[in-house]
């Protein structure tokens, strides 16, 4: 899988990630926005009940998307942090073992975000109370927030390196920080970069 993503276009990563996800949006709240447009029941239960299932439709559609989003860009990152260690100097090593960690809580817990929001959605998932939200959500929401940004700060810091071939200070790679926090740009500014790396099989 690293392999793949780090020999994918910018335009085949950016359609996976971004435009699908934002095509099927637009094509389920359109298809929302037709039917209430278009009917003149609406006022009638009959025509109130079609625009409810093709708003629930649109719930039950909205996890996977966030899955296939969730998964390519992790799958990304990690693809940037790992696969790209080949490319580092040989007297610079960076430890693996902290990203690692960081890398899989925040992707545990959108996991389980998603799998909450399609019970909710099917009807067979429970709301939370307030408290609990800001007792046990909001800290794991920060905290998982604080590991996507380490994640990032170290995927930028292991592609520098690998194009640099020195070690490096902040001040270096924070443009590539940014570019792949604003991954939406990025993808097309970094990915090139990437590609050139891996033209050389015989590192796989």
């Amino acid at each position: 899988m690293t392999k793949i993503l780090l020999k994918a276009k910018h335009w085949q990563l950016f359609l996976l990630m971004i435009g699908i996800p934002l095509l099927s949006q637009i094509y389920m709240y359109s298809r929302i926005w037709m039917i209430e447009s278009t009917s003149s029941t609406v006022e009638s239960k009959e025509g109130f009940t079609q625009v409810l299932n093709e708003k629930f439709i649109q719930f039950d559609w909205y996890p996977f998307i966030f899955l296939l989003f969730s998964l390519l860009f992790f799958g990304w990152l990690w693809s940037l942090a790992i696969g790209l260690q080949k490319w580092g100097p040989a007297d610079i090593h960076m430890k693996t073992s902290t990203f690692k960690v960081f890398f899989f809580i925040p992707l545990i817990y959108i996991l389980l975000i998603i799998s909450s929001m399609s019970g909710v959605f099917s009807g067979n998932g429970f709301l939370l109370n307030p408290r609990t939200i800001i007792a046990v959500i909001v800290p794991l929401h920060l905290f998982s927030m604080f590991c996507i940004f380490h994640s990032i700060y170290f995927a930028a810091k292991t592609l520098k390196i690998a194009e640099l071939k020195r070690k490096i200070v902040f001040g270096d790679f924070i443009g590539e920080f940014f570019l792949l926090w604003f991954y939406f740009i990025g993808i097309w500014i970094i990915q090139p970069k990437v590609n050139k790396f891996v033209t050389d099989e015989k590192h796989f």
